[in-house]
């Protein structure tokens, strides 16, 4: 599989599995889950230049992933997070590390500390294991992301649940004000990254 090809499908897995099975007729159970058997068939035929996909293509993209976007189980694969649709993923909920972090317009930081992040348009809140991930996470629509810091050890004492979904991103309901603080921006891994990302807008 090229890279050209590698690309084009995560796009269309992305689609079907977290915001329109419908698009290529494959059936979704609560927790997310559709047969790749039945995926691999049915973008085969809306895609003819993937006539030679099968599902175990599929395995070999979500074992590829560093970010643990999909998973595969027996014959079913399923998107770990990111859905705009109604589900009951069913994650895991040990392991959450005592702080993680989430990317910001530096406008709305003073906002966030004093009334919490809500899901938005999104279904759940997501959070990232690292600055350099949550860094990385707000340059997708955000030049230069301000960083909050989530005390989730004391969030989840009190009561507050937070999954693992893949392997740098957690998904939450809310998060208050009040577990919320802000990475200052000379944090050295803040002042590598927006280095590094200024030197490769110069090469370009």
């Amino acid at each position: 599989m090229s890279d050209r090809e590698s690309n084009s499908l995560g796009r269309i897995l992305a689609l079907v599995l977290r915001h329109a099975p419908e698009k290529f007729g494959v059936e979704m159970d609560i927790n997310g889950w559709v047969n790749a058997r039945e995926l691999s068939e049915a973008i085969g035929t809306q895609r003819r230049h993937y006539h030679w996909l099968r599902g175990w293509h599929f395995e070999a993209i979500a074992n590829a992933d560093e970010k643990g976007r999909y998973q595969v189980e027996n014959e079913m694969i399923r998107a770990t997070y990111g859905h705009s649709i109604e589900l009951d993923l069913d994650l895991p909920t040990d392991d959450i590390p005592e702080v993680l972090y989430y990317p910001c317009q530096t406008e709305e930081v003073e906002t966030l500390l004093e009334f919490g992040i809500t899901a938005g348009d999104r279904k759940n809140v997501h959070l990232s294991r690292s600055i350099r991930n949550a860094m990385d996470a707000g340059h997708v629509r955000i030049h230069r992301p301000a960083i909050l810091e989530i005390d989730t050890a004391r969030a989840i004492v009190d009561g507050h649940t937070i999954y693992r979904a893949g392997t740098t991103v957690f998904l939450t309901d809310e998060v208050p004000g009040e577990y919320l603080y802000q990475v200052e921006d000379s944090d050295p891994m803040i002042v590598e990254t927006v280095e590094e990302w200024t030197r490769l807008e110069e090469e370009e």
